[in-house]
């Protein structure tokens, strides 16, 4: 086989050879302007999965609205002066509803506040992102959303597990496992999901996972399927339990997972036997 050609990266146009990470100063970053709300993926949980437009963020804003999902290292990061205001929504806490939140955010962005909305994940994917942008679309403020690594992916990568792979799945399903009161979502359609794709991999289902798990059987979901539990994905206290669809819920009673956790259903935790990299040693390491 063939190799390209290799070169040396070289010094961009007006880099004056500024090592590491105060290279970063340099770069022409977009302003974050007073009045804005920034709606921001944190990533799955180690800090190092942060992109830069979120370490941006965090070194420019005047004060962060950050979810419960949010792992405390990661506001480590934020500049020294900028206000954290704790928004969490956890099942079975006193929490602040959906519209006081985004409420808030259009009370801080009006009274001239360079707003960071944190998010653990990313904020479209299961993170009520869409609907804090719509209520701040309508109140004429402006935001930007910068995407983050979502658990569903980054968090089964550091399972060993990939979300997709030629010789396993061609076709994923990402699903969350319960609705607005804690309950198995009622407007999904079980049936349809239950065969229509190899893998499908929940969000939030581990409280539901033996009503999820009795669905999906009932609709032809063999009962033999493996089922992989990651909790914590990608932090020093990540833990990984495999089980299967029939045995699922007994599981959950038993063992009581911890979350936050990812679900995978299918053969593609079948991968994580060849491909479990995060070895305890490197689990030691909080940047990730």
């Amino acid at each position: 086989m063939s190799h390209a050609p290799t070169k040396s990266a070289k010094p961009w146009e007006g880099d004056h050879h500024t090592p590491g990470f105060a290279r970063l100063d340099q770069e022409p970053f977009p302003q974050f302007d007073a009045g804005w709300v920034w709606l921001v993926g944190a990533g799955p949980g180690a800090p190092g999965l942060m992109s830069l437009l979120c370490y941006h963020a965090m070194q420019t804003c005047d004060v962060v609205v950050y979810d419960a999902l949010v792992n405390p290292d990661i506001l480590r990061w934020v500049r020294v002066g900028a206000e954290l205001e704790y928004a969490g929504k956890r099942g079975g806490r006193p929490s602040p509803t959906q519209r006081d939140i985004s409420e808030r955010l259009i009370e801080l962005a009006q009274s001239g506040k360079r707003v960071l909305r944190l998010k653990g994940g990313d904020p479209f994917m299961f993170g009520h992102g869409g609907e804090e942008s719509q209520t701040l679309a309508k109140a004429g403020v402006p935001f930007r959303i910068v995407p983050g690594i979502t658990a569903g992916v980054g968090g089964l990568a550091y399972a060993g597990i990939p979300a997709t792979h030629r010789d396993t799945n061609h076709a994923v399903i990402f699903l969350t496992g319960h609705d607005a009161t804690g309950k198995m979502p009622a407007n999904v359609n079980w049936a349809a999901i239950a065969t229509a794709a190899p893998v499908i991999v929940m969000y939030m289902a581990v409280k539901n996972l033996g009503e999820i798990a009795a669905v999906l059987m009932a609709n032809g979901r063999p009962a033999e399927h493996p089922v992989t539990i990651v909790s914590n994905a990608s932090l020093p206290q990540q833990q990984v339990a495999s089980t299967t669809l029939a045995e699922a819920g007994r599981y959950v009673a038993e063992n009581d997972p911890p979350t936050p956790a990812i679900v995978v259903v299918g053969h593609a935790s079948d991968w994580r036997q060849l491909l479990d990299w995060y070895s305890p040693a490197l689990q030691e390491n909080p940047i990730g």
